[in-house]
């Protein structure tokens, strides 16, 4: 396995622990590529639940511009909701995961399709 292997396995636990779901590897998959290397740096693969700006960035960039999810009141909505379920508790969350409980949140595992 390499390191994208073992990066997508710790994931899909924080799903199992933090977020009590049993992951769609598929699709976890799909998404932690789809974060590109962003994945391998330390500050850039988490996302801080508590600041406000990094969840517009989320809310902008992933939620409208690749979920294409146009309300920008809906969008964060779903960014707070997201949150909510990983955990406000976790300090920082892994970008891979909270674009994965996105995903799922809006139903738009389509655009992860092959």
């Amino acid at each position: 396995m390499g390191k994208r292997d073992d990066l997508i396995e710790k994931y899909a636990e924080d799903l199992r622990t933090k977020c009590e779901m049993e992951p769609d590897m598929d699709l976890l998959r799909a998404v932690t590529i789809a974060c590109g290397p962003s994945i391998y740096n330390r500050d850039s693969s988490t996302v801080s639940g508590s600041a406000t700006n990094e969840l517009e960035t989320v809310r902008d960039n992933f939620v409208m511009k690749r979920l294409g999810i146009e309300d920008r009141e809906k969008a964060m909505g779903g960014v707070y909701s997201t949150i909510d379920t990983y955990g406000k508790s976790n300090r920082n969350k892994y970008r891979a995961v909270l674009y994965y409980l996105l995903t799922k949140h809006f139903g738009k595992e389509d655009v992860f399709a092959k």
